[in-house]
């Protein structure tokens, strides 16, 4: 038991979120998203999340694994071209974890969606939450347009652009 990260999980709440990520900082990453869908027919959502609830807490559950939750459960999945990416956020971990359907991830490396991911910390330990996911959209947008390019039978919006703040 981690008894260092129990504690920045208790002492990092619902307030940090909505000061970190408040209303004009989620418009402009829904923004950033729907431009970034605009040059590919990929699907990007972005879910950020406070803190763990004390079960999976206790239990050590880790930011990859609730992502995987977060994925499942948001649907991203469930794209006809299985091209969804899933950009999570455990705030009080500092941690993100990049999801993808299978579609992309058999063509993206798993130490380039690493990549997006470690820059995207280096931004938030500078305080610089929404430059970093935004950075992070734009990175993703560049291997969907690689392997997803922009056409007009895969421009659907299969999933919302508004990203979800998990509480």
């Amino acid at each position: 038991m981690n008894f260092a990260r129990i504690l920045r999980h208790l002492l990092t709440g619902k307030f940090a979120l909505r000061r970190i990520f408040h209303a004009t900082s989620l418009t402009a990453i829904e923004q950033a998203i729907q431009q970034s869908e605009m040059n590919h027919g990929g699907q990007i959502c972005f879910a950020v999340e406070a803190t763990l609830n004390t079960i999976p807490l206790f239990k050590n559950q880790t930011a990859r694994e609730r992502a995987v939750e977060v994925f499942s459960q948001l649907r991203i999945w469930d794209t006809e071209h299985n091209n969804g990416v899933l950009i999570y956020l455990l705030l009080a971990d500092r941690d993100v974890e990049i999801i993808a359907d299978r579609g992309i991830h058999a063509k993206v490396s798993s130490e380039e969606w690493e990549a997006v991911c470690r820059t995207m910390e280096s931004a938030f330990r500078q305080q610089q939450f929404e430059a970093g996911v935004i950075n992070g959209i734009n990175a993703i947008g560049g291997h969907l347009r690689e392997y997803f390019p922009s056409d007009s039978n895969n421009q659907k919006n299969e999933i919302a652009n508004k990203p979800v703040v998990l509480e």
